[in-house]
């Protein structure tokens, strides 16, 4: 009767799963600040994608972990280079996994900011949102089925979507990272992408995690660009906001459970003082409970071997 009268439910369809997948490697290595998580080969990559189908998960997100960073993160919008070439591996052997690719240069650059930097090390906004366009042009035709940009650049939704429709991609969606904020939580991300920073911060171009209002006219400024979907980042820390952007936009919302509170989550069951299935699925129902549609999260091959039990 507890199961029937449950207002909110969780199934596979709400999970995506982030996957790293790092160049001119001959086999995974393991994310010592993910436990459970590897850097992916682009050999070993078509064996994890098959777990992750036969678990029933429907949704990868893909980060690459690039060897040729330079200053603009141009790697990533060529047509022979690891954006495209994970994307095509993903779209070859799991053709009916929905393959999200996150477009940022962080990953890309040399300097590990989101984009082209002046000479007082600032993200040129701009040129940076050109050179997503370009990017977003190659993972399209790579196999793509969504776009998420996570940079916080402003305009970005507006310069992928022309970029896009330009190229004769007019139905590849974008999935905004809308609200974005510069959280302490991203810790053990930047150890597993490969791209903390040698100077400055993010805090020009991501939310102070103390504003709530603001998210709103972020998400706003997304929807007008022609956002199809949204997305919150984190996830545990920021349910207002995903409740928030729920009742103010009719669009699919989506939010990142991100890093760190999956770190925490692993170290507290480490330890011996949490019980891992019954704490995560309470994060997720509570994830979902706040409004969110799909829920980007570390734990989604977990989580989705319980739901089949």
């Amino acid at each position: 009767m507890r199961e029937i009268f449950a207002e909110t439910t969780l199934s596979t369809n709400d999970l995506i799963l982030p996957i790293f997948v790092e160049e001119e490697i001959k086999d995974r290595q393991e994310i010592k600040a993910l436990p459970g998580h590897f850097r992916e080969s682009e050999t070993s990559l078509p064996r994890y994608l098959e777990q992750i189908a036969a678990k029933g998960i429907k949704s990868v997100l893909l980060f690459g972990v690039s060897h040729k960073k330079d200053a603009t993160g141009s790697d990533s919008w060529r047509e022979d280079g690891l954006l495209a070439r994970m994307t095509k591996i993903v779209k070859k052997t799991t053709p009916e996994l929905v393959t999200i690719l996150d477009l940022c240069f962080c990953e890309y650059t040399d300097h590990g900011h989101c984009g082209p930097i002046d000479d007082h090390g600032c993200v040129i906004n701009d040129a940076s949102v050109a050179n997503q366009g370009k990017a977003a042009v190659i993972a399209a035709a790579s196999g793509a089925d969504i776009i998420a940009p996570s940079s916080m650049m402003d305009g970005q939704v507006h310069g992928i979507r022309s970029a896009l429709d330009k190229a004769g991609y007019l139905e590849t969606p974008i999935m905004a990272y809308a609200a974005k904020y510069a959280s302490a939580l991203y810790g053990p991300f930047r150890q597993a992408a490969g791209c903390s920073l040698k100077q400055g911060d993010r805090k020009t171009y991501q939310m102070n995690p103390a504003n709530r209002t603001e998210a709103l006219r972020e998400v706003a400024l997304d929807v007008a660009e022609g956002a199809d979907c949204l997305m919150v980042k984190p996830a545990m820390a920021y349910l207002d906001i995903i409740r928030d952007v729920k009742n103010n936009f009719p669009l699919p919302l989506a939010a990142y459970h991100v890093s760190g509170e999956y770190a925490m989550l692993k170290s507290a069951v480490a330890a011996g003082l949490l019980d891992e299935r019954a704490a995560t699925m309470e994060i997720l129902t509570a994830i979902k409970r706040a409004g969110a549609d799909q829920i980007i999260t570390y734990t989604a091959l977990e989580a989705a071997g319980w739901m089949q039990v």
